[in-house]
């Protein structure tokens, strides 16, 4: 992984040498993290990846909202969804 600031990637000629390596982008005046730019030649497994880490938050919150509802089941004619 390379480390480069935002004023770095808008230089055309700097922009078009990531080409096979993630760039962890950082804003060189506040010393921040920004982000990182994966190059398309990644795309497809950086998408695998972030698909795995999306599927597992919503399982997670799945099963939290189906503990809430064991715990806090609705009588007839309440109204509450038990989620704190």
């Amino acid at each position: 992984m390379i480390e480069a600031t935002l004023a770095e990637l808008r230089k055309p000629e700097t922009l078009y040498s990531f080409h096979d390596e993630i760039v962890h982008i950082i804003d060189g005046r506040k010393k921040e993290e920004v982000g990182f730019f994966v190059p398309k030649s990644m795309a497809k497994e950086f998408t695998a990846f972030i698909d795995t880490i999306e599927k597992s938050k919503k399982r997670s919150l799945l099963t939290r909202i189906a503990k809430a509802q064991k715990n806090d089941p609705i009588s007839e004619g309440g109204v509450d969804d038990g989620i704190e």
